[in-house]
């Protein structure tokens, strides 16, 4: 598969699971913005069948490096970005697993039990990053199991392999010169944000900020009966120049751990 045909096959799963992302990019380009991507955010477990080594695979294949590492010691994830080599336009890839040593021996059974339960050929699948719960994620009673120790876990049982999130590259909007207009512009048009550690994360001292929108919440039928989990969001990065003039393509972990509560049922009940 073609580098275009997996982000695009990456954005069409997103959407239909995110529809206020559509929402907000068909809104900026009413205003006549061209929307570029900045990254894009997978998530895994730690597991070896389906770690960060198996994932990046689908992305090495089309040109895509390995640059930096990023370590998440409260949420007990390990994360490595990815630039293309090939293609410099094409987004950033970022790609986290939860460590699952580090977890309760409960979280541990569980997310055994789910591996060990699938088609084991699955996991070679070129495609699998793509191919959602490849594991019957039908139970409330795991999902809120695994959301009392980690909001990372639970999202990964119901949504599986796919985007966590696209962000918007802010530097490439005409319209918006701070990440704070874009924000008070997405805030008047009805969009929540996430405020954990303030609404924008990061400083220009440290060369990237970023925000992004709560995760929708989808309906999702468990055996139980439906109910609603947060699925997605949209992020948006502001990159600022180097000591060289060039703008810094890495990310920051402070800023990023706060990222990844976008998708947290508790922000979703404090607003």
């Amino acid at each position: 598969m073609k580098n275009n045909q997996l982000l695009t096959k990456l954005w069409e799963q997103y959407i239909d699971i995110t529809p206020s992302a559509l929402k907000i990019h068909e809104l900026l380009e009413e205003k006549g913005e061209e929307i570029k991507n900045d990254h894009i955010a997978i998530r895994t477990f730690n597991d070896k069948r389906i770690n960060i080594e198996v994932l990046e695979k689908a992305f090495l294949n089309v040109g895509y490096e390995a640059k930096g590492e990023y370590y998440f010691e409260t949420k007990k994830l390990y994360a490595k970005h990815y630039e293309n080599a090939l293609d410099k336009d094409a987004p950033r890839i970022f790609i986290s697993e939860l460590e699952l040593e580090k977890c309760s021996a409960e979280l541990q059974e569980t997310v055994q039990q789910l591996l060990d339960s699938c088609d084991q050929n699955a996991f070679n699948d070129p495609n699998l990053i793509l191919s959602g719960a490849v594991w019957n994620g039908n139970s409330q009673a795991v999902y809120k199991s695994l959301l009392e120790e980690s909001e990372y876990a639970a999202w990964m049982y119901v949504y599986g392999f796919r985007a966590n999130h696209f962000t918007i590259n802010t530097n490439a909007l005409k319209g918006f010169q701070t990440l704070e207009e874009l924000n008070n512009f997405l805030e008047d048009n009805g969009w929540k944000l996430n405020a954990s550690g303030g609404k924008i994360k990061g400083t220009p001292e440290q060369l990237l900020e970023q925000s992004s929108t709560l995760a929708d919440l989808y309906d999702i039928d468990f055996k139980e009966g439906t109910l609603k989990v947060p699925s997605c969001y949209y992020e948006f990065a502001l990159r600022y120049p180097m000591a060289n003039g060039e703008l810094y393509q890495g990310f920051v972990a402070s800023s990023a751990d706060k990222i990844f509560e976008s998708t947290d049922v508790k922000l979703q009940k404090s607003i």
